[in-house]
Parts: structure tokens; C-alpha cells; sequence
């Protein structure tokens, strides 16, 4: 109950931090921390919280991440479905909260996205089905390349929650304005069930995409980083 407990307070954090200075602070009147501070958010609370949280449950704070270590030989299946479903509850939980938080202002609504993720109409830059699919699932298997590499027993000790926050922060610059960058579907679900409506019709990619992501990253590790024998 300890890991599952650190996987549902890990993953709160990433998405009150990350989706809260989106919906929060991305555009805040003269002091909007705009698409590079969202980033760095969502970097930094990955980083902050593999610290924290690293040595209980191996701080995935994300369904793909648990799935590509899994396939990356580093997770036993037993506990997949239990991380997942922590992972998700605290995504939803943090959604909840930012919800009340970000209600708290006039003129606030849901409806203008809450920080989901999407594709065409609903993409921030407008990017189809395929550029979102082809974003999500190359973005994805590098940072299970980048977490796989950076926590490998033959790597610096001490670092990896430097390199993975970073790599993060990274992968949301390079994404935020195709689909408003997943990679990580408990952060999709979480704010999505508050939207709704279109938000919820487009989470099935949300998923998919992150997890081929994730077995693709993992088996290129496996392939490339594996030790000689």
C-alpha cells in the first residue's frame, strides 16, 4: 500500500503542478508563464517527486511508464493493475481539486479545454489524427528510453530524476502544440472527465498512443542498452 499510495501522491502532483499552471497560470495577465513555464512545470514535478517518492515505488506516476518498464524487464506484470489504477485515481483526484481551485475565478469554463489533450479542431496548433498519434508514440518511447537509460544500474546514481524531469520538460516543448502533450494517460483521463464531451470522445488516443509508445521505447533500450553476455 506504501508504493501504491506514492504512484496515487506522485501522480496527484504532476497534474495539479503541470495541468494547474496550465489552466492557472499559462496566460495570467502580464505574468503568464506561457508554453515554456508549462513545460518546465510538468518537468519539475516529475523531478521533485521521483525524489520523493523514487525509492517506495519507483516514482512511474503514469500507466505507460508502469507498462514500458514492464515490457523493459524492470516490473513485474502483478503489479501493473494496481499502480494503474492509483495512478489514474490521483490524476482525477488533482483534476478535482484544480477544478474548484480554477472555478474560484469569473469567467471561468471548462468547456475551453482545462488543459486536455486533443487533436484536430481541439489540437492547440490544429494537428490531425496522425500527427497526434505519430507525436504521442514517438515522444513517448524516448522517455522510456531516457527513464530506462538514466535509472540502469551501469548509469550515475543519483541523477535519473534529473534527466527524466528534464527529458519531460523537453518533450512538452516539443509537443504542447500538437495535442497539447499526453505521453502519460492518467494525466489525460484526469482532466478529461471534467470537460467531457469532446475531451472524453478523444481519450482512447490518450492511451493507446502512450502505451505503443512506451513497449516501442522499451524494446529499443532492451535492444541497444542491453548488456553484452
Amino acid at each position: 500500500m506504501k508504493q501504491y499510495s506514492a504512484e496515487f501522491l506522485g501522480t496527484f502532483w504532476l497534474v495539479l503542478g503541470g495541468c494547474g499552471s496550465a489552466v492557472l497560470a499559462a496566460a495570467f495577465p502580464q505574468v503568464g508563464i506561457g508554453l515554456h513555464g508549462v513545460a518546465l512545470a510538468f518537468g519539475l514535478t516529475v523531478l521533485t517527486q521521483a525524489y520523493a517518492f523514487g525509492h517506495i515505488s519507483g516514482a512511474h506516476f503514469n500507466p505507460a511508464v508502469s507498462i514500458g518498464l514492464w515490457a523493459g524487464g524492470r516490473f513485474p506484470a502483478s503489479k501493473l493493475a494496481p499502480y494503474i489504477a492509483a495512478q489514474v485515481v490521483g490524476a482525477i483526484a488533482a483534476a478535482g481539486v484544480l477544478y474548484v481551485i480554477a472555478s474560484g475565478a469569473e469567467g471561468f469554463d471548462v468547456a475551453k479545454g482545462f488543459a486536455s489533450n486533443g487533436y484536430g479542431e481541439h489540437s492547440p496548433g490544429h494537428y490531425s489524427l496522425l500527427a497526434a498519434l505519430v507525436t504521442e508514440v514517438v515522444l513517448t518511447a524516448f522517455f522510456l528510453i531516457i527513464i530506462l537509460g538514466a535509472t540502469d544500474r551501469r548509469a550515475p546514481a543519483g541523477f535519473a530524476p534529473i534527466a527524466i524531469g528534464l527529458g519531460l520538460t523537453l518533450i512538452h516543448l516539443i509537443s504542447i502544440p500538437v495535442t497539447n502533450t499526453s505521453v502519460n494517460p492518467a494525466r489525460s483521463t484526469g482532466v478529461a472527465l471534467f470537460v467531457g464531451d469532446w475531451a472524453v470522445a478523444q481519450l482512447w488516443l490518450f492511451w493507446f498512443a502512450p502505451i505503443v509508445g512506451a513497449v516501442v521505447g522499451a524494446y529499443a533500450y532492451r535492444f541497444v542498452g542491453g548488456e553484452e553476455k
